[in-house]
Formats: structure tokens, C-alpha cells, sequence
């Protein structure tokens, strides 16, 4: 029960990564606030762990709304009183290079990639500051410390998420709060699983996926709901600033 007493939020959380870390953090203990903009998701997850006998709560929030973002910040701290742990990992992506991608595609990703971790963040950072405890977990991506090929809007805004996270680290460590990113690789959600099918040939598509990890495999959500719990819990005290890369061996030699 390393979480035990914690109280923690987790973006995106209604599936995939986000419902993998809300899982695993309920079940070692802590009360967890799982939101996402699919209201109804969230409330299926959360029902699901309360019949476990855990403390979730689910909210509906979409973290590109500044306003939205302060509402819940008071909402929880009003309830709760404080918030231990705050998962930043509601996310979304784009296929294109620079001569493909629009403005629209950028300001979008921003929108949710960038200015959502940015709005809720600062929406906790002042009762963090004043209680001298916070802990920081951002879901950024391995395309936020390499670039990949085809995907220029999304490693702009994820490179953006692990500066981010590194300023935030350094600027308030001496408050006692901390700040990490998680950098998955390739990891098979049910994001992936669609955007899979919706290729000629899933197969090939499917292998070449496989083959950018010299492991040999897509990594699962639960794995990266271990690294989360790692850098949430009292274990990783020592740990901040980092860009925690999970890939399966990616970015081996680059």
C-alpha cells in the first residue's frame, strides 16, 4: 500500500494509460480522483474500482479549459483538503510532417498536449506551495526526447511537456515538490488498437509498431502505471526533473 493516505487525480483516465495508473494507485491505497473529458468513462472506471472496495471519484474535465481546471483544483482541495499526487497524462496525437500538418493540427495538440498540463498544474501549485509537498507525474512520450517520423505537431508538444516538467522541477524543489515525465514508447491501448484497424493491411501496420522496440513487443498500460507508481510513492523521493523513458529499448544508441 504505498499510496496509502495519498490523494491523487489522474487526467485522460476514463481508458488505456490513465485507467492503468488510476487501477494501480486505488489498489495501493489511494483515494483517486479519475477524470477525463468522456464523463462517462471516467464514471465506468471509478465504478469499477469502487466495487473493489477503493476510493475513486470521477469527474468530467477537459484540461483545455482553464476555468474548468481551477473549478476542480477547488473541488477536490475542498473535499480532500490537499492532493498528493497529480497525473498529467490526457493526451492526443497527429500523423503528419511539417509539410503536412496544419495550424489547426497544432493548436489542437497544444491545446491538450501542452496548455492542459500547463492549466491544471497551476491550478494545484499554489496549495502545494503552501502545504511544502507535491508531486508532479507527466505523461509526455518517447517523441518528446527523439523525434519521430511523421509526427511533427505531436513531439513539438511533447518535447514542450518534458521542458515543462524540468522547469517546474527546478523551480520548486526547495518547496518540496517534485516533477517528473513518463516517456513511453510504443504501448498497446485501445487508442492504438483503433488507429490499427483503420490501416489497409493492421498486420504490417501492427509489425512495424513491434519493430520500432528492440524487445520485440508494444508495451502495456500497466507497465506504465508502474513507472507512475514508482515516481508517485515515497520511493522516488530523490527523483525529480527526470524524462523516464519506457520503451522497449527504443532509443537505445540514439
Amino acid at each position: 500500500m504505498r499510496l496509502a493516505h495519498s490523494v491523487t487525480l489522474v487526467t485522460g483516465a476514463a481508458s488505456g494509460i490513465g485507467a492503468a495508473i488510476a487501477t494501480r494507485f486505488a489498489r495501493e491505497g489511494a483515494v483517486v480522483y479519475v477524470t477525463d473529458r468522456d464523463g462517462e468513462g471516467a464514471t465506468r472506471v471509478a465504478e469499477t474500482l469502487r466495487a473493489e472496495g477503493l476510493d475513486a471519484r470521477p469527474l468530467a474535465l477537459d484540461v483545455t479549459d482553464e476555468a474548468a481546471c481551477a473549478s476542480v483544483a477547488g473541488r477536490v482541495l475542498r473535499e480532500a483538503g490537499h492532493l498528493d499526487v497529480l497525473v498529467n497524462n490526457a493526451g492526443v496525437g497527429a500523423v503528419g510532417t511539417l509539410a503536412e500538418a496544419t495550424g489547426e493540427d497544432l493548436d489542437r495538440l497544444y491545446a491538450v498536449n501542452v496548455r492542459g498540463v500547463f492549466n491544471l498544474t497551476k491550478a494545484f501549485l499554489p496549495a502545494m506551495r503552501a502545504r511544502r509537498k507535491g508531486n508532479v507525474v507527466n505523461v509526455a512520450s518517447i517523441g518528446g526526447v527523439v523525434g519521430i517520423r511523421d509526427r511533427l505537431a505531436y513531439c513539438t508538444t511533447k518535447f514542450a511537456v518534458v521542458g515543462f516538467t524540468k522547469c517546474v522541477a527546478l523551480d520548486h524543489a526547495h518547496e518540496g515538490i517534485r516533477a517528473n515525465a513518463i516517456c513511453p514508447g510504443r504501448v498497446e491501448t485501445p487508442f492504438v488498437q483503433q488507429r490499427l484497424a483503420e490501416y489497409p493491411d493492421p498486420e504490417a501496420a501492427r509489425r512495424e509498431m513491434t519493430a520500432t522496440q528492440p524487445i520485440g513487443r508494444m508495451g502495456t498500460p500497466e507497465e506504465i502505471a508502474a513507472a507512475a507508481l514508482y515516481l508517485a510513492s515515497d520511493e522516488s523521493a530523490f527523483v525529480t526533473g527526470t524524462a523516464f523513458a519506457i520503451d522497449g529499448g527504443w532509443t537505445v544508441g540514439r
